[in-house]
């Protein structure tokens, strides 16, 4: 599916999210994430595309402090980051949109507004020494329902209770109403029907050029190349290549994708032209 959005020109500033030979491994000590390096700056959206399955969802979970890192370096707004908690990485500004919203995003007993307070509740202006300010957290509530159009009765329904499209937006409002300089968002859109994920795209775009820089992981090549200014390619673990948006055709993107080399890509595709326009001939 492709939707028509408009993008504002690339306006690029410093780095903010740096990698560098980053290694991750799983439950079972098999290396994941394999040396990977790329950097995100302000303004920017990298994309990450790859089949599910490839070192995405471990690299989301190390970059925003879920999984621990083996060996090599997270840096955010040039301080280190490394192996630093969910509420470090918070608290440096970024924002992160989970692969898995029931699981890593949302409590689902806990009411709506509950859940647009889980990353402020502690600190002003919700805490007031060991107490939460109920009020101040439903009025914002009401505000932040309003304007991310969450379809919900009322700011006291459990959140597991709405549509995974509202469910969504719960997260994002609670994510991107915070003053941020990195949003993580992966899989944002999985599962979502056509106007909900619209809703997502325009709010990613709206964070880019506000200057936010922005990492993008997603299964959904068609996603990837319609919001990314950047593509990153993994497979196996790796970062295959890093392509700028204007070279990153679907065609190429997906042999990538599947394993081949850009050498080899390249080759491929040429490959097919000839064939096109010999058998266009032959006809």
């Amino acid at each position: 599916m492709q939707l028509e959005l408009e993008r504002a020109p690339l306006n690029v500033g410093e780095p903010v999210l740096e990698v560098q030979d980053l290694v991750v491994t799983d439950q079972a000590n098999t290396i994941v994430v394999d040396k990977v390096s790329f950097s995100v700056c302000a303004g920017e959206v990298l994309g990450i595309a790859g089949v599910q399955g490839n070192g995405q969802t471990e690299l989301v979970e190390a970059l925003t402090g879920l999984r621990p890192v083996a060996r090599g370096s997270i840096s955010i707004l040039g301080k280190e980051m490394t192996n630093a908690s969910p509420r470090e990485i918070t608290e440096a500004g970024t924002a992160h949109v989970p692969e898995d919203r029931q699981r890593d995003g949302l409590v689902l007993s806990f009411p709506v507004r509950d859940n647009l307070i889980l990353q402020t509740y502690y600190k002003k202006p919700y805490a007031e020494g060991a107490s939460i300010l109920w009020d101040k957290a439903t009025a914002d509530a009401v505000a932040l329902i309003q304007q991310f159009d969450i379809r919900t009765p009322s700011p006291f329904t459990p959140a597991g209770s709405l549509s995974g499209g509202n469910q969504q937006k719960v997260i994002v409002a609670r994510e991107l109403s915070r003053p941020i300089k990195l949003l993580i968002a992966s899989q944002p859109t999985r599962g979502l029907d056509v106007g909900s994920i619209e809703y997502i795209h325009r709010q990613i775009l709206d964070r880019r050029e506000k200057g936010v820089a922005v990492l993008l992981v997603s299964s959904e090549l068609d996603e990837i190349l319609q919001l990314s200014d950047r593509v990153a390619v993994m497979y196996q673990g790796k970062i295959t290549a890093i392509l700028p948006s204007s070279e990153a055709t679907k065609e190429y993107v997906g042999l990538l994708m599947a394993g081949l080399t850009q050498e080899a890509a390249r080759e491929q595709l040429a490959n097919n032209k000839t064939q096109m326009t010999v058998d266009g001939g032959a006809a």
